[in-house]
């Protein structure tokens, strides 16, 4: 699948970005642009995502391939990798399957196994009829009864597009929930020995204390650095933290 993605920069090695569920290359935009300070940086849509094609299959060996797809066929040299969430997961799965096809790696805030299934409300709030709704306060009003953090419902409000009768979501909502047991890591495969760098945030709920031995059983060359305070979206709540780790890892000063 030929995936859309956003192109800043013009210096040096790429770096490609790759966002979590429910997520878009727009949530990576600040930060791609401090990165393309002296990179190249590629942030993508995954399938069924933003503005990358819908498709009736989501698991993470679709992810990988169009990763790898996307790779062979706009880069000309090897990249580093900068993957959130259940893009980490498809990162970490391409960096077992196809070593060869990056340099370096930074997982944010996900380790290498299977998740329990969660979402439902997260779900349900893309699941409302926003056809005939007249502004992006009358949608969020109306998600504020499913959702009452209104981080959450800004993060899944920037999947929502103007059209001419009120708004529609650009993410395939109904495919990714049908496809969340198919987001299942496998355990069977080689460990992978390079180098590799997870950012985890400290207070993150996707993230415990034991998973470091997940990590370092499947990747025993990485590095890991918690960040204190942080949850889930640590790029975006501490973000200057979150840039000075991963540059000095990619060697960007």
């Amino acid at each position: 699948m030929k995936l859309f993605f956003r192109k800043v920069g013009e210096k040096g090695k790429p770096i490609v970005i790759l966002h979590g569920l429910f997520g878009s290359s727009k949530n990576w935009i600040s930060n791609a642009k401090i990165l393309s300070e002296t990179r190249t940086v590629y942030s993508l849509d995954l399938r069924n995502h933003g503005d990358s094609p819908h498709s009736d299959s989501h698991t993470l060996e679709d992810l990988v391939n169009d990763l790898k797809e996307f790779i062979e066929e706009n880069l000309d040299e090897k990249p580093d990798l900068i993957g959130h969430s259940m893009g980490g997961m498809t990162t970490t799965l391409l960096a077992l399957h196809y070593p060869e096809l990056f340099d370096k790696f930074v997982c944010v805030d996900i380790a290498p196994r299977t998740y329990p299934l969660r979402f439902e409300e997260q779900f349900k709030a893309l699941s409302m009829d926003v056809s005939e709704m007249k502004s992006r306060e009358e949608i969020d009003k109306k998600m504020s009864e499913i959702l009452p953090d209104p981080f959450l419902r800004n993060f899944l409000q920037m999947n929502l597009e103007r059209n001419e009768t009120g708004y529609r979501w650009k993410i395939n909502t109904d495919v990714l929930h049908k496809s969340r047991k198919s987001l299942e890591f496998p355990g069977n495969l080689p460990p992978y020995t390079g180098i590799c760098l997870f950012v985890l945030g400290e207070i993150s709920e996707y993230i415990h204390k034991e998973d470091s031995e997940v990590i370092k059983s499947k990747f025993p060359g990485a590095e890991l650095k918690w960040i204190s305070g942080a949850g889930h979206y640590l790029h975006y709540t501490h973000s200057k933290e979150f840039l000075k780790i991963v540059s000095d890892f990619l060697n960007l000063s």
